[in-house]
């Protein structure tokens, strides 16, 4: 940040407030293809898609108040430093925390919401239904915002009854992040490491767990509950919801065995509790972490934390490999932010103007390229910047702004992420986003607790999750 700040990149910028970090995207549920069916972007596409945003706006003017968005880092404010260039009379005010749904909604009845919202885009629909954001139709064809550069599944989870209600932002992905000291202590290789057996899987998570309980002092596996449940079903040939976003499967035969096995693994180290209280101890983002003090074997996350391990300890021996189905199938799932305008904003022009220029090809590669020089000049590894915009990724890892790593393992890691963005998944598109998650979330918790069987922890979040869906779509207006 200090190497943007000397470039004079806050010059043009009227920041109100500074927040300290920037939220890269809770967990996303999923279940929706995700292969885009859109035209495959082109180098041409991308200068021309570039160009189109470096003319600056002056037609837009006012203050742009935001919520849920903050400028912790150089990819956050360089994007932002961007948009204030394409928007010279537009003051961005930013205010302090993530996306606070009951902040939001108070704001809202009060008739003084935030003129732009930054937010998962998983609940996104949740608020879209219930009339606080406005569909983004007329924004998108006024700001000629070409929505064919995002990727098809982000822009799905932002598509409510067939109108857009948000502009795609990040897009995480998932991979196996493995520990290879825990291999060689085990006598065991990279190979050894797969997903798709089930029962291999239990034996491996054993294989590699040190003590147990409250003597763990190495996890063999973390599955990743109660957010990645999505992931587990997908593997075993499941589905939560319907495509059309309209029926829950959350009892379903696939779910309750995909719970049943992944709180098995927890059982097996001795309990949910004890993993946690030993995970809540790890140096999760310092030197130390938990690949580092070999406090895990491997485990599925997020891509950007392969950056976090990139910069923080670079020679952990570390290595990535694909999650995959029990077919053996290569999966993952996405996970993101978005960009929403709630009804009642009192600058909605600039709002749209603002979430076309902070997402544009330009910005992500004025982004990518000030990390990819901060990173050289710290001699630190750089894994580059994943986002929903097909055609900056495009100039992002084509284009030369990530340079190919020398270290193996990251360089692997990249190209395990980059093979999987065309082919991740996403909860559908719903009016009851939120509920839909809180119901199963606090299933999966349940059984993790040992409140309850995971029969009857679905068979409850069915219930409760298709009655929030019912009641959702019966106040949405016929398509």
């Amino acid at each position: 940040m200090l190497r943007a700040m000397s470039k004079g990149i806050f010059e043009h910028l009227k920041v109100t407030l500074l927040i300290s970090a920037i939220a890269v995207g809770l967990p996303a549920v999923n279940i929706v293809s995700a292969q885009d069916a859109t035209e495959e972007p082109t180098e041409e596409m991308a200068a021309e898609a570039s160009a189109e945003a470096s003319a600056p706006n002056t037609e837009v003017s006012g203050d742009l108040n935001f919520m849920g968005f903050g400028l912790g880092d150089e990819i956050a404010t360089e994007r932002v430093a961007y948009a204030q260039e394409q928007l010279p009379n537009v003051t961005l005010n930013f205010t302090e925390g993530g996306f606070d749904a009951q902040q939001f909604l108070t704001a809202f009845a009060s008739g003084n919401p935030p003129d732009i919202v930054y937010l998962d885009r998983q609940t996104l629909g949740t608020y879209a239904a219930n009339g606080s954001f406005m569909p983004l139709d007329q924004c998108i064809a006024d700001q000629g915002i070409d929505m064919s550069q995002y990727r098809e599944v982000a822009v799905n989870q932002v598509t409510i009854n067939g109108q857009i209600y948000g502009i795609p932002e990040f897009f995480n992905n998932l991979m196996l992040i493995i520990n290879t000291k825990a291999l060689d202590d085990a006598g065991l290789t990279l190979d050894d490491v797969n997903t798709s057996d089930w029962e291999a899987l239990a034996a491996l998570n054993q294989q590699l767990t040190v003590g147990n309980g409250n003597d763990l002092t190495r996890m063999g596996f973390d599955s990743k509950l109660p957010e990645f449940l999505p992931l587990w079903v997908r593997a075993n040939g499941g589905a939560m919801l319907s495509d059309d976003g309209r029926t829950a499967m959350l009892n379903s035969p696939e779910v309750v065995e995909a719970l049943e096995f992944a709180v098995s693994i927890y059982d097996a180290q001795g309990g949910f509790a004890a993993m946690k209280a030993f995970r809540d101890t790890w140096d999760f983002f310092g030197a130390n972490n938990q690949v580092v003090a070999d406090q895990i074997g491997f485990w599925p996350m997020e891509q950007w934390y392969m950056n976090v391990l990139a910069g923080v300890s670079p020679d952990a021996p570390v290595a990535f490999k694909a999650f995959t189905d029990q077919e053996g199938n290569p999966i993952s799932y996405s996970t993101g932010s978005a960009w929403a305008i709630p009804v009642g904003s009192k600058n909605p022009d600039a709002a749209c103007a603002f979430a076309k220029a902070v997402t544009s090809v330009g910005a992500w590669t004025r982004a990518a390229q000030t990390r990819a020089e901060m990173r050289a000049e710290s001699g630190a590894i750089n894994t580059g910047v994943y986002t929903a915009n097909r055609l900056a990724d495009e100039a992002i890892f084509e284009g030369g702004i990530v340079q190919p790593i020398e270290n193996e393992a990251f360089q692997n890691g990249v190209d395990v992420i980059l093979s999987l963005q065309e082919n991740a998944f996403a909860m559908p598109a719903n009016p009851a986003g939120a509920a839909f998650q809180q119901a199963w979330q606090d299933a999966v918790n349940r059984v993790l607790n040992g409140e309850q069987t995971a029969q009857e922890a679905l068979d409850q979040a069915q219930s409760e999750a298709q009655a929030a869906l019912d009641e959702a779509w019966a106040a949405q207006p016929a398509s």
